[in-house]
This record gives structure tokens, sequence and C-alpha cells, in this order.
């Protein structure tokens, strides 16, 4: 009985408790393994990532799935964090301030065609990031020679988009809420210029464009619904009943738009 029990052991698939993290309010949900922790919304995590180990914040309940529909690369949950943490993290918030003014005026110095954005420290100091843009490529070497021996740490420049600079930096939109990127989304996938084309809408830049200067991304929200709608009534309006269509027949027919629940 006892093999015969081991033996149904090895053939039941492996499952692992998935819980998605977030870094950032404004940033992108990572899956991670929570183990045998008891876990809920809202609370706050030690993680081990690829650059060491992170502070976050749990978004989405624990999950249950088979070992085959587990995320690449999935990092363990290490702890909850404990009131030490809490006052490491404060510590390092204050680091990433004086991070962040140091930089900038060696980018200043140095006279760079850069602009630095964030600077994020790893909870456990291991790296730190720093976030800039520029129109071109820039050669920042020196740069990191400086804040590798200011820091004495792993130092990283990373380059970041114009969308990905207004998720940061923040704001509001046209419509008056705050802008989508930072507490709707969780990707900043990517809008074309045909979404706007198939809602009828206008195609001038300053109409259609966020903060960013980039398309909107609240374009792509009712996409789908303009497309379906648009093939439903497409038939419609035949001005040519007896042959074939031939371009041109048929009738502009308005669209409805979704609705928005707020």
């Amino acid at each position: 009985m006892i093999k015969k029990r081991k033996f149904r052991e090895i053939l039941q698939p492996v499952h692992k408790n998935i819980i998605g993290v977030r870094f950032k309010k404004e940033g992108k949900i990572y899956s991670f393994d929570a183990g045998d922790l008891n876990l809920k919304i809202k609370d706050q995590i030690i993680v081990s990532t690829e650059d060491g180990l992170s502070m976050g914040t749990v978004i989405t309940s624990i999950t249950n799935q088979p070992e085959g529909n587990l995320p690449p690369n999935l990092k363990p949950v290490v702890r909850k964090v404990t009131e030490e943490d809490l006052l490491i993290q404060k510590n390092n918030k204050i680091l990433e301030k004086g991070c962040f003014s140091f930089c900038a005026e060696r980018i200043r110095i140095r006279n760079l065609p850069m602009k630095l954005i964030d600077v994020e420290c790893l909870f456990d100091k291991s790296k730190i990031i720093f976030y800039f843009t520029a129109e071109n490529r820039v050669d920042f070497r020196e740069i990191v020679k400086d804040l590798a021996q200011k820091y004495k740490t792993k130092i990283e420049l990373r380059q970041i988009g114009a969308r990905q600079e207004a998720r940061i930096i923040k704001g509001m939109g046209v419509c008056g809420r705050e802008i989508c990127c930072v507490n709707l989304l969780h990707n900043l996938d990517r809008v074309s210029v045909k979404m706007a084309k198939e809602q009828n809408m206008s195609l001038n830049p300053e109409k259609i464009s966020g903060l960013c200067g980039r398309l909107m991304c609240c374009l792509a929200y009712e996409y789908d619904s303009y497309r379906e709608q648009k093939k439903e009534k497409s038939v419609s309006g035949r001005k040519d009943k007896d042959g074939p269509p031939k371009p041109g027949d048929g009738e502009k027919t308005p669209l409805e738009p979704a609705a928005v629940e707020h």
C-alpha cells in the first residue's frame, strides 16, 4: 500500500502557488512562487529577483498552477516584510534621493545629452538602477565609474522610452483623469494609427497623443468593439441589390461607442 501511494504521488503533476507582485504603483506585475506562505492582496513581501532581493506588494490572489503552465524564470517569495525590512526600505528611499541628486550633478558636469528620470535601489543594495532618457546613444561609462566609486555597489544605467517616462513622472490626461499607464495598465502594449482610423477619430496628432507625445493608450480600449461593429454593419445599405457588391457600395453607418464604467 505504501509503494502504491508513493507511485500515485509521483504521477500527480506538481503545482505551485503563484501570485502577482508589483514593485511600483505604476509598474508591471510579475509572477512569483508564494510557496507555503499565506499571502493576500496588499501584503508587502520580500522576493528574490535576477538582480537581488526586492520589496514588492501583492496585487493578485494566490492561484494554484501546474508545473507545465508556470511563468518562465519563476522566482520565490522569501518572506513577508518585518519591521526591520520596512526600516531598511525607508533608508533605501533616502539613499535614492541622494543618488538622484549626485547623478544629475555628474551629468551636468560632464555635459552629457541625457535626462535622469528615476533611481531605484534594490532592497539588499546589491544594485542601484538609474533610469534616463536620451534622443541618441550616450557614452555614460565615466558616469558609471563616478557612481560606482561613490556608492560601492553594482551600477546600471537603463535607458527608457517616452511612454515609460510619462508612467514614472505621472500626470493628468485630456480626459481629466490620471493617465492610464499609471493606474490602469499592467503592460504598455503597442498602439497604432490604425486603431484611430477604425474608430473614425481625427488623425490630428494633438488630439490623439498623450503626455508622452505618443499615441494615447486608450485608443486600444474600444478598438475590438469597433471592428466587430464594422463587420456586422458592413453589408447594410447596399445600393446595388441585384449584382455582386462593388467598390463604394453601401452607406456609412455611425458606430456606437462602448459604455465605460468609472
